[in-house]
């Protein structure tokens, strides 16, 4: 993980609001309005400081009808949690330039995502489509189990083309389906755009 993800990690979190609203995520999923009336704050006031953790991947969120639910996105707090103590106690005497992987995969991010994080087109170019397609999973929670509906949803907070974007999911072996029910393959099975010339 390359430095501006540990700095963006930590921005996310040098907020007391924003630390009390992973707090209460931490007992389980929570709407805009009950944050708000926890937290003593306005419904737009929580919207902003979760855009922040969103940007993060600290939370994920879903919408149901007209109302957004928050959940803590654990994997990817401890993913940055570690990164931070790897590089701070292993890493920090080392280069601190990005590979030219990391490089190629910040160019395509910054082009086909917008600064709210929705993807404005699908890639045509294959290696760039399946650098996008793996910026989203690994917004996805392994090991869980999401239904169709769910992954729509999930889908939809990026682009409203969710049933392509469901299909190359498959397609690219970053998930897989059975009886409906969508699962994060382990990252070793994902296509790779690495190998792509």
């Amino acid at each position: 993980m390359q430095l501006e993800k540990i700095v963006n990690y930590h921005k996310a979190l040098a907020d007391p609001t924003r630390l009390r609203i992973l707090l209460l995520l931490s007992e389980g999923e929570m709407n805009g309005q009950a944050l708000a009336e926890k937290l003593n704050i306005s419904q737009p006031t929580v919207t902003h400081h979760a855009a922040k953790l969103r940007e993060a991947a600290l939370i994920t969120e879903r919408r149901e009808k007209n109302t957004v639910y928050f959940a803590q996105n654990r994997y990817f707090i401890q993913q940055h949690a570690e990164a931070s103590l790897k590089f701070i106690f292993k890493e920090g005497g080392k280069e601190m330039a990005e590979p030219e992987n990391a490089q190629t995969k910040s160019a395509v991010i910054r082009n086909f995502f917008a600064k709210d994080g929705r993807l404005r087109q699908i890639p045509a170019q294959y290696k760039k489509k399946l650098i996008a397609l793996e910026h989203l999973v690994e917004q996805l929670e392994p090991g869980r189990k999401y239904s169709e509906k769910e992954i729509n949803e999930f889908i939809k907070q990026f682009h409203e083309d969710f049933a392509t974007i469901r299909r190359e999911f498959i397609m690219h072996q970053f998930m897989y389906r059975e009886d409906g029910i969508y699962e994060l393959n382990p990252r070793e099975q994902w296509t790779h755009w690495e190998n792509v010339k």
